[in-house]
């Protein structure tokens, strides 16, 4: 025991070589090692020396552990931008553009289109929430003293939310960051899904994927800091039954994919161990909020980062500067480059295009964007799988017809990963799969998860709906497939799907929408021929459904629905309404517009104006328009993306308090400060629910409660954060100034013992007709739950 001791301390020397081999060794010399190497890690530890501990453990890890780390960094060390072939990686360092990552926000559920919260990203003030830098999601912030468990990291598709992870595990790997961690298990959901059907332990499923950790043992697992990534929510297939599904916590026992990871959630099963999950917005809440320990909001580039990145990505720094130049000119492509997949598409097409001597027009709108990139990854694939430099435009018709087939389809039924049996719906032969995927290597991507079954998606959402808006349009022209009740005109089509659009309430057809009106563009249909036939002329008049679109928007009481139906028009090249508004904004300004009436179109044009003009939106001011509620509800979405609202003295009634509630409510709302002050709002009651309000919030509320004192009768501050100094603000405005006398609901509102004890000794010395008290999914720990147990059965209470 001495000597393995002093070799203890030589290993915890400077000098000693981490990834030095063990000598051979019996049986029992590696029992008595382990044994020791358990007491020496417990007694350092009770000594508060964690550093040291993390450190022997690491450095005396088994072999398997040091391969396992070496394994994963051959794996993450190259980066595949929208594709699947390893031969076309290139290093994540190289190419690597650090994201913004935001600390904080809900995880419930945004069934809103991707790209609505995206319109107004470029506007948003990016000190929203608390930045936060990847390899830091499991440090708690100062003050913070609970250790956190399970991260939700959420973010739309082509974020870099998988590429976030990658590089987390990536400098894990080299040493670089979270060195305190022993093993890091990433679990795709789209691999586990193939799985689902099987019963199998956890101990197994680790062996399945990581075939070099077979001497990994139950032990180790318990003994070792271990984190579990489970990346892609939004792909997972499993029922994720957390009401229902039994309870289970040895790790050697068989039970379903879904129970395991229920219970791994949980905390059931392995509760040392790290959790941290990835998801789309819409799919978050499949995740119970108490199983959650932090929220991040990956936000995709700011303005600089879109900048580095094309920098970094194109060699040619005049070409580079050349590319940042035209993306900023247009802005529906500048604000599309805040997603970094968007990025790429346009590097590689603009890089083509520009890098040459004579060029044809350089694309300025999302269709023109996309029809390239389609044409230069068809030629790409004419090239280096066939070896021709022309495109034959029959296989690459019957190509995009089958893919256009399966992308329209599936973005029916809401679905961005697809399976063999999503491709036999769609009618493709699955044995020839490979020649579907590598019709566009970069836009329809092939990859094999566990046991070789094969995963299928399109690069992104956005290129899935413009090859279902491509096969629709075709389809027209060929009187086939889902068109074929369009038998009249190209017009009347267009006419049907502007109409389609705006009776999603979710925005789910908005893109869609673009694309097929851009599709219909003369110009663009010049653009295809390189690919396909020519196609037949239908008739089809442009300024028809121009003036038709701007009937909708006249006819539209929601400026934010009418927000897509501008992004249309520019699709359709014609910005008549938008240059009106600017036009009279250059020549007045804003203040002007208080003594001005406006049409409902000119309305949704000043919004469409201001959220896309290059100024950063900060505080929003009602009276420079107009001192109404029609002009609070049509500039809901200007307000939306503001961090300031002052509405004060504007005339407003309730009816405006619903609308900001909505607002407040909104996940993809900027709104931190709003002034409403000299309205008649009425006194009929305050709710706040799930705002983010936390002890400085607290403070401003009790302080404006205390100073205007009311009828209040309910008070529901649910889902906000506001802790035990935060209830305590609230309390001393209860006893002194304000009787909400029937309802206090505080749940879920992240105060504990001390605040649980405050809240029972103001209601015991001050009594009143209190009639529900709802404190559910706080700690109020072992003294704040017997003050309370007092406070109902004293009979004065």
């Amino acid at each position: 025991m001495k000597k393995e001791l002093q070799m203890f301390k030589r290993v915890l020397s400077l000098d000693y070589p981490s990834w030095s081999e063990r000598e051979e060794e019996d049986e029992g010399q590696r029992k008595v090692r382990e044994g020791l190497l358990k007491i020496t890690l417990t007694v350092l530890k009770e000594m508060k020396q964690t550093d040291l501990a993390n450190t022997l453990q690491t450095r005396l890890a088994p072999l398997y552990l040091k391969q396992h780390k070496r394994s994963l960094n051959e794996k993450f060390q190259k980066m595949n931008e929208g594709i699947s072939n390893q031969g076309s990686s290139i290093s994540l360092h190289e190419i690597y553009t650090e994201l913004y990552i935001t600390e904080g926000g809900s995880g419930e559920v945004n069934n809103e289109h991707e790209l609505r919260p995206i319109e107004t990203a470029c506007r948003r003030p990016e000190r929203q929430g608390t930045s936060i830098k990847c390899n830091d999601i499991f440090r708690p912030s100062p003050g913070q003293s609970k250790p956190i468990r399970t991260v939700l990291t959420k973010g739309v598709a082509g974020i870099g939310k998988t590429v976030s992870v990658q590089k987390f595990i990536l400098d894990w790997a080299e040493g670089k960051a979270n060195q305190d961690l022993h093993f890091i298990f990433p679990l795709p959901f789209r691999e586990l899904n193939l799985i689902k059907h099987r019963n199998l332990t956890l101990m197994e499923i680790l062996r399945h994927f990581f075939t070099h950790t077979n001497e990994l043992t139950s032990t180790d697992v318990n003994d070792f800091k271990v984190l579990f990534i489970f990346d892609g929510l939004d792909e997972c297939r499993l029922p994720l039954d957390f009401l229902n599904n039994p309870s289970l916590s040895d790790v050697t026992h068989s039970a379903s994919m879904d129970v395991l990871l229920t219970n791994l959630i949980k905390g059931n099963l392995l509760p040392s161990a790290l959790l941290w999950i990835t998801s789309r917005p819409a799919a978050v809440s499949q995740i119970p909020s108490e199983c959650v320990d932090l929220v991040t909001d990956v936000r995709g580039f700011n303005d600089p980062q879109k900048d580095e990145y094309f920098w970094k990505k194109v060699n040619d720094l005049s070409l580079a500067s050349r590319i940042i130049a035209h993306i900023r000119s247009s802005r529906s492509l500048y604000i599309m480059c805040h997603i970094p997949v968007f990025c790429w598409i346009s590097a590689t097409v603009l890089e083509e295009m520009m890098g040459e001597a004579e060029s044809a027009e350089i694309p300025k709108t999302l269709t023109q964007m996309f029809i390239h990139f389609l044409i230069f990854q068809t030629k790409l694939k004419s090239m280096k799988y066939d070896g021709k430099c022309d495109v034959d435009r029959k296989q690459a018709r019957n190509s995009i017809m089958s893919l256009g087939n399966l992308a329209y389809q599936q973005l029916e039924k809401g679905n961005l990963i697809f399976y063999e049996e999503d491709l036999r719906e769609c009618g493709i032969d699955v044995r020839d799969a490979s020649v579907y995927s590598g019709v566009c290597t970069q836009i329809f991507r092939e990859e094999f998860g566990l046991y070789l079954e094969k995963v299928y998606s399109f690069v992104h959402l956005t290129i899935q709906e413009f090859i279902a808006a491509l096969y629709v349009f075709l389809c027209f022209f060929r009187q086939t497939g889902p068109a074929n009740m369009f038998r009249s005109t190209l017009t009347d089509l267009l006419k049907s799907e502007v109409d389609k659009a705006l009776k999603s309430e979710n925005g789910h057809r908005d893109l869609f929408l673009r694309f097929l009106l851009g599709l219909s563009l003369e110009s663009n249909h010049t653009l295809l021929r390189s690919l396909l036939k020519k196609t037949r002329n239908r008739p089809h008049n442009k300024q028809e459904i121009v003036e038709y679109i701007k009937m909708k928007i006249r006819e539209n009481s929601s400026s934010e629905k009418s927000i897509n139906m501008f992004h249309c028009l520019n699709e359709l090249n014609d910005d008549s309404l938008v240059q009106e508004v600017q036009t009279y904004l250059s020549s007045t300004g804003t203040s002007c517009l208080s003594t001005v009436k406006l049409s409902p179109s000119q309305w949704s044009a000043l919004v469409f104006v201001l959220l896309n003009s290059e100024e950063k939106l900060d505080e929003f001011k009602l009276s420079k328009y107009q001192k109404s509620e029609e002009c609070l509800l049509r500039l809901l979405p200007v307000i939306k993306a503001s961090t300031k609202a002052d509405v004060n003295g504007c005339n407003l009634t309730a009816e405006s308090c619903s609308a900001l509630a909505s607002v407040l409510s909104s996940n993809s709302s900027s709104l931190t400060d709003l002034n409403m002050s000299d309205n008649k709002l009425q006194d009929s009651g305050v709710k706040l629910y799930n705002c983010s309000i936390g002890e400085k919030g607290c403070s401003a509320l009790a302080s404006a409660l205390r100073l205007n004192p009311s009828h209040l009768r309910e008070l529901n501050l649910g889902c906000n954060k506001l802790g035990d100094s935060g209830v305590k603000l609230l309390i001393y405005c209860r006893i002194h100034a304000v009787n909400w006398r029937h309802y206090c609901v505080l749940p879920n509102c992240s105060f504990g013992e001390e605040g649980c004890s405050v809240l029972a000794l103001a209601l015991k010395s001050n009594p009143s007709h209190l009639r529900e008290l709802n404190l559910g999914c706080n700690e109020p720990g072992a003294l704040g739950m017997k003050r309370l147990s007092d406070l109902l059965q004293d009979p004065h209470c």
